[in-house]
């Protein structure tokens, strides 16, 4: 019997495909298909590493036994976030009357994460997951949910976070299988979570109103990155003096309102999220030891070979606070250089023990659905 892994399973799939190609021209069809894939795929990582491609769907997975939740819905909602970016900018790009292009608005997506067992065995040639659990986060697929675009967590899932589904609103489901039972859920609302990400009141420090602002370079894709800074049990690994960060939010996620409590030895750093925006910036307001407010966003941007990272702070107000900001301002210049390669590290040596072939991902050709014309 091969050998069993712990392992949050998750499955993208993109629903109304099968309707959508019922009346539509194949080849742009097929086209616009691997576009979508490649970015669904995209928004999975590097939390999920993918198994394979099943059409309309990407299945994949991360071992592991415990699931950081917060991470879990980032990655959920970015991935969706992603997806219906992505529908729009292909619309509004193809000059192409046809119908494969012209209903691309009716398509969605919907995804199932489960927690279970997992084994590799050899199929065809090719290594392919197998067990009960990948049985059942397929079968998982064809539910009753009405939401148009969801995310659904099993309880197995579920069991291995921190979140409280009820303070995060997320609504109670169950579907019964033939030789499995009953298999109980939960299920986020992904349109909402979309219109309410527009809708937020954004909170933002750009380059022209800091007065500190440091950048620089980590040769590693941004949504990597960004895990590195804004997961409570990863920057301890490479932030200067930090040694332990307690999250307090009564829902166990990450978001605006969450607080920090990041331990410098004896010493606390109060944080507050004031905006969350993953996995691009976030925005916070930090305490320090002697009553020094800082308000800062923390940015990470795609740069050729890897991501650029920006650290940008308000001047702080209030009596004493300049000459305290002076000296955060020393410290903080020279202490960043040092956290910056401690990053570098880190993250390689994630993507060192991380890496192993992928399924290839179809290529799209976005020529297709540009309509050309010679001029008289």
């Amino acid at each position: 019997m091969a050998a069993t892994d712990p392992a949050c399973l998750i499955i993208a799939d993109i629903s109304g495909y099968t309707t959508y190609l019922a009346g539509v021209e194949l080849d742009h069809a097929q086209d616009i298909l691997a576009d979508l894939m490649n970015t669904v795929v995209k928004g999975l990582r590097p939390l999920f590493k993918l198994s394979k491609l099943e059409g309309d769907a990407a299945f994949a997975y991360a071992i592991t036994d415990e699931v950081d939740g917060s991470l879990l819905l980032d990655t959920a909602e970015a991935c969706y976030f992603a997806f219906r970016n992505r529908l729009l900018s292909i619309r509004q790009a193809t000059t192409c009357s046809c119908n494969a292009c012209t209903l691309i608005p009716s398509l969605n997506l919907k995804l199932v994460a489960h927690h279970g067992q997992i084994a590799s065995q050899k199929i065809a040639g090719r290594s392919e997951l197998v067990g009960s659990d990948v049985i059942l986060v397929h079968r998982l697929l064809k539910n009753s949910i009405a939401e148009p675009a969801y995310l659904f967590i099993t309880d197995a899932c579920l069991s291995k976070t921190t979140l409280d589904p009820e303070q995060l609103e997320f609504r109670r489901h169950s579907e019964e299988f033939e030789h499995i039972g009953e298999v109980g859920g939960w299920v986020a609302d992904l349109e909402a979570a979309w219109k309410s990400y527009r809708d937020r009141k954004r909170v933002y420090v750009d380059e022209s109103e800091a007065a500190l602002s440091l950048s620089g370079f980590v040769p590693a894709p941004p949504e990597l990155v960004w895990e590195f800074i804004s997961s409570p049990l990863l920057r301890p690994k490479w932030s200067t003096g930090i040694t332990r960060i307690d999250q307090q939010d009564p829902s166990g996620r990450r978001r605006a309102g969450t607080l920090n409590h990041c331990m410098h030895g004896e010493d606390v750093i109060l944080q507050e999220f004031l905006d969350w925006r993953p996995p691009h910036y976030y925005t916070s307001r930090s305490t320090v030891p002697g009553g020094l407010s800082l308000v800062s966003t923390h940015e990470v941007e795609p740069a050729e070979g890897g991501s650029t990272v920006h650290d940008r702070f308000l001047q702080p107000k209030g009596k004493g606070a300049a000459a305290g900001f002076k000296g955060f301002t020393e410290m903080f210049s020279a202490q960043f250089p040092i956290e910056l390669s401690r990053l570098t590290e880190v993250v390689r040596e994630w993507m060192s023990d991380s890496a192993s072939p992928e399924p290839e991902l179809p290529v799209a050709d976005e020529s297709k659905r540009l309509a050309t014309s010679v001029g008289p």
